[in-house]
């Protein structure tokens, strides 16, 4: 069954005569009942008597009639209705980010760049960086943000997907003043760490592993969530490397002070992270402005 067979039917009924009604869809006679004859054989029925002039509708012709409309309409809302959504779906940003940006980077970051111009719906995924790594790698996300570090890569191949730096953060180890007053070591201190899903997890355990080989054999704690570590940390269960912007205001309110020399913090970039395929123009919008305030 088609649409315009609805819309034909309509307006036979409106003007009781094939040719009146032929003349309105811009259809020979002919033509037109054909479409008649194909809805009537759809439907299983005679939806009008011929005999009368003018055409009348049969009784099953009359019920049809509401419902016909009912049809019509009910499809055009839903085609006006699936468009919306698309719109609304083009200019809809997603963005998959770690827990740890997402928590304190990500409020301040997109506030500045709507303040720099940008105007959409912003769609945020939060989790490991397993797991937004795979949202980018299955063309679920149209950007990824996270911690990098240059000798750590990401799973993303370098042929298919590029990023910008737009901010710098170290990871900082981190105690309650309670903990570094008691004097422990560092090499006695208990070690929290991150979790295999983690992407601070994996920077940490690349570059300091040799150093502090009890961050991969022995934490004391362990932890996906920069987040949860930090609440670790001030409930005073041990020593954690924690992104100095998720920690920044502890330091400097004395909840949590750094436990070792600044030869144990580890430089970190946050990149953005894109396909090399084009995207949306208002992703597109983002991308520029973040690569302006980037640099």
């Amino acid at each position: 069954m088609e649409l315009i067979w609805l819309e034909d039917y309509l307006e036979l009924a409106r003007t009781g005569n094939f040719s009146r009604a032929a003349e309105a869809r811009h259809l020979t006679q002919p033509a037109f009942s054909r479409r008649i004859r194909a809805l009537e054989e759809w439907a299983g029925v005679t939806l009008f008597d011929r005999a009368t002039q003018p055409v009348q509708l049969t009784v099953a012709g009359r019920e049809f009639q509401p419902l016909a409309a009912m049809l019509i309409r009910r499809i055009a809302d839903a085609r006006a209705h699936v468009r919306e959504v698309a719109a609304a779906e083009a200019a809809t940003i997603r963005i998959a980010a770690t827990h740890a940006l997402s928590l304190i980077f990500f409020p301040p970051w997109l506030k500045r760049l709507e303040a720099a111009g940008l105007i959409c719906c912003v769609q945020l995924t939060s989790d490991t960086l397993s797991a937004v790594e795979t949202l980018l790698l299955d063309g679920r996300a149209h950007f990824l943000l996270c911690h990098v570090h240059d000798e750590v890569p990401l799973r993303l191949p370098a042929n298919e997907f590029v990023s910008a730096v737009v901010a710098n953060d170290r990871l900082m180890p981190c105690a309650a003043p309670g903990l570094v007053a008691s004097g422990a070591a560092l090499s006695d201190a208990p070690l929290l760490a991150y979790g295999a899903g983690s992407g601070l997890g994996r920077i940490l355990r690349s570059l300091l592993g040799a150093r502090l080989p009890r961050l991969l054999s022995a934490p004391a704690l362990t932890a996906d969530l920069a987040g949860a570590l930090r609440a670790l940390c001030l409930d005073g269960r041990g020593v954690a490397w924690l992104p100095a912007t998720l920690v920044e205001d502890d330091l400097k309110s004395g909840r949590l002070v750094t436990f070792a020399d600044a030869s144990l913090e580890v430089p970190v970039a946050v990149r953005l992270f894109r396909p090399l395929m084009p995207l949306t123009p208002t992703a597109e919008e983002l991308w520029r402005l973040a690569q302006e305030q980037g640099s």
